[in-house]
């Protein structure tokens, strides 16, 4: 055991006080992770802020991930399962202002803003495409910028302008306003409030501008995950999983070599007398240089030359067991199953990839969560430009913005693992009262009120146009009885048979009111 300075002298001295020292720290360390004997010897770490821990690190590990980025498939499968699942297919607005032709005119004209010429300041993504681009950035890079811009072309004045991390002038150190302080390129409050940006600008041939551009904080959207209280700035999400990944890539060139190496087969030309040696000048013969295997070749050795074949032998290790290891740690690192990342179902069950979408669910639950907020602030902004172009009329709305800034969001269904199967466990969910028809709609990515309107819709019009009957749907049978009691129809006829052939008579119908008469109760 290692003894710091003060054993030390007390040991030179006393022997046996410095050995009574040493028994005591021992005897009071509880905890193996922070002993410092033989087998942690070489760990080393202290405790500072996050900032500090990030800072030096940040650039460095930002570039790595950006290289595999484009070089490793491993951690591409780790960035697309994100990007597939966190954003998809998009998000859908369903605005509630409470005023149904007024969330009809606004989501219409969100629909029309999220193109690529009205939403973004470049007119080349929209805002679907913004949005899976922002995902990725975060994966890789730790996070990304979107600056709110006013401009006077496009549907609305506004507009936004994705920026990366890197455009953060971690170089400016002077504060904007008195008591704030700037780190990372952004101003802070003495309670670590971000108030303001400072952003460095490139010309077109990317040389940085001498003069930073500094942008209020309720202008800019920071889309990064904090992790510690004292963290200030981004940090890449694949830090932790980055190692394995360079493994992997730097395991697979290597088996690569090998397998080649061992799948060539060649040939050597032994000559009796090297070419130059105990010959005349005349006489030096045929080389063999550029010369290559060709199906059915015949050719002419020189006098002498014998030919020896050179086949490597040997078999390849089982690099598939090691990648997949690899690849599962890597999953796990991230908080995604290895069938997620990898899209290899070889080995699963229905119940082991239905509990592992589960799981994965919640891991993409985080994700979008965090996302919603950038959308959020995204469309409070659009309802108030929208408002002050005069694209929507809404009365008090300086009064009631939160009224008329009330949506949600909808994302589009996954496919089903096994369409039978998990529709029989809807409609056990729905019959034992542990799920509603409200949650099963959301689930689907649709609004339980219009989905309620569409079967209605689809069940009169079956019956008017057709006569059909289209049982088995849920609320059918409701949803006639809704329309009949509605009617007030009276199906009584006193020549109208009832069930058994009969005429109606008092038993079958000990009221007088026939089968289809009288008020339902």
């Amino acid at each position: 055991m290692r003894m710091n300075i003060i054993d030390q002298v007390v040991s030179w001295f006393s022997p046996q006080r410095g050995f009574a020292r040493q028994a005591w720290r021992d005897a009071l360390r509880h905890y193996d992770a922070g002993d410092d004997s033989r087998l942690n010897a070489n760990w080393r770490a202290i405790n500072t802020s996050a900032e500090q821990t990030d800072r030096y690190s940040r650039d460095t590990v930002r570039a790595r991930a950006r290289d595999l980025e484009r070089n490793s498939d491993m951690l591409n499968g780790v960035v697309g399962a994100f990007v597939r699942n966190v954003v998809g297919g998009g998000f859908t607005l369903q605005a509630e202002t409470g005023n149904p032709d007024l969330n009809h005119e606004i989501e219409k004209l969100w629909a029309q803003w999220c193109k690529k010429r009205n939403c973004d300041v470049t007119g080349t993504q929209s805002l679907s495409q913004m949005l899976r681009m922002a995902v990725r950035r975060k994966k890789v890079d730790g996070g990304m910028l979107f600056v709110k811009r006013y401009t006077g072309d496009g549907l609305l004045p506004f507009k936004l302008q994705a920026m990366e991390v890197d455009e953060l002038d971690s170089s400016t150190i002077v504060a904007k306003h008195k008591g704030n302080r700037v780190c990372g390129g952004i101003e802070y409050t003495p309670y670590n409030k971000p108030v303001g940006y400072w952003f460095r600008q490139y010309s077109i041939d990317g040389i940085t501008a001498p003069e930073p551009v500094y942008i209020d904080a309720k202008d800019v959207i920071f889309y990064f995950s904090k992790r510690r209280p004292s963290q200030l700035r981004e940090m890449s999400d694949m830090t932790q999983t980055l190692t394995r990944i360079r493994d992997a890539n730097e395991f697979m060139v290597s088996e690569d070599v090998k397998q080649r190496v061992q799948a060539s087969i060649a040939l050597a030309v032994k000559k009796v007398n090297p070419t130059g040696v105990g010959r005349t000048s005349g006489s030096l013969g045929k080389t063999y240089s550029r010369q290559m295997f060709t199906p059915g070749m015949v050719t002419e050795l020189n006098a002498g030359d014998e030919i020896q074949l050179i086949n490597p032998q040997g078999q390849a290790t089982d690099a598939a067991t090691y990648v997949k290891l690899l690849q599962r740690l890597v999953s796990s690192g991230q908080g995604l199953s290895y069938e997620a990342v990898a899209r290899d179902m070889s080995g699963s069950t229905y119940s082991s990839t239905r509990q592992n979408l589960i799981e994965d669910g919640m891991t993409y639950a985080d994700e979008v969560e965090l996302l919603v907020e950038v959308i959020d602030e995204i469309y409070e902004t659009f309802v108030i430009s929208a408002m002050l172009a005069g694209k929507i009329s809404a009365p008090d709305f300086w009064n009631q913005k939160e009224v008329y800034f009330a949506h949600k969001w909808v994302k589009p269904p996954k496919p089903w693992i096994d369409p039978a199967k998990e529709a029989t466990a809807v409609m056990t969910a729905l019959k034992t009262g542990q799920k509603t028809f409200k949650q099963v709609a959301a689930e689907n990515g649709a609004d339980w009120r219009d989905q309620i309107d569409d079967i209605a819709e689809v069940l009169q019009y079956a019956q008017d146009e057709y006569g059909l009957d289209l049982g088995g749907m849920i609320f059918g049978q409701a949803m006639q009885s809704a329309a009949d009691n509605s009617a007030g129809e009276d199906d009584t006829d006193p020549d109208k048979e009832d069930s058994d052939g009969d005429e109606p008579d008092k038993d079958d119908d000990p009221d007088g009111k026939g089968s289809g008469g009288g008020e339902r109760q």
